[in-house]
């Protein structure tokens, strides 16, 4: 993605397309880290979580392999016990339905 660097005052800025901020969850006045390394401009959030990619922790979890599974946790609870529709607690949504 090309953009162009214009001033602003004494500086000069970079604007951020709308679809880089709305994916990048930026918001107007919140803090950045600024990285200069090997000639090239770095932006980062600061103080935000990790975001990962579905498709990065399955690779992981394949790269790890069975061995490092972490063990069943009984929940008390089978797929089989739970409420049909209709009856106490059960779903009464459309199928289909959310």
């Amino acid at each position: 993605m090309q953009v162009r660097v214009s001033r602003w005052g004494n500086s000069l800025a970079v604007r951020l397309p709308k679809a880089v901020t709305q994916d990048l969850r930026l918001e107007e006045g919140q803090a950045v880290e600024l990285i200069v390394e090997a000639g090239a401009i770095k932006l980062q959030p600061r103080g935000t979580a990790p975001r990962y990619r579905l498709e990065d922790l399955v690779a992981e979890m394949d790269r790890l392999g069975p061995e490092n599974e972490p063990p069943y946790e009984d929940w008390g609870i089978l797929p089989t016990e739970w409420p049909e529709d209709g009856e106490e607690g059960g779903s009464t949504r459309e199928p289909g339905g959310r």
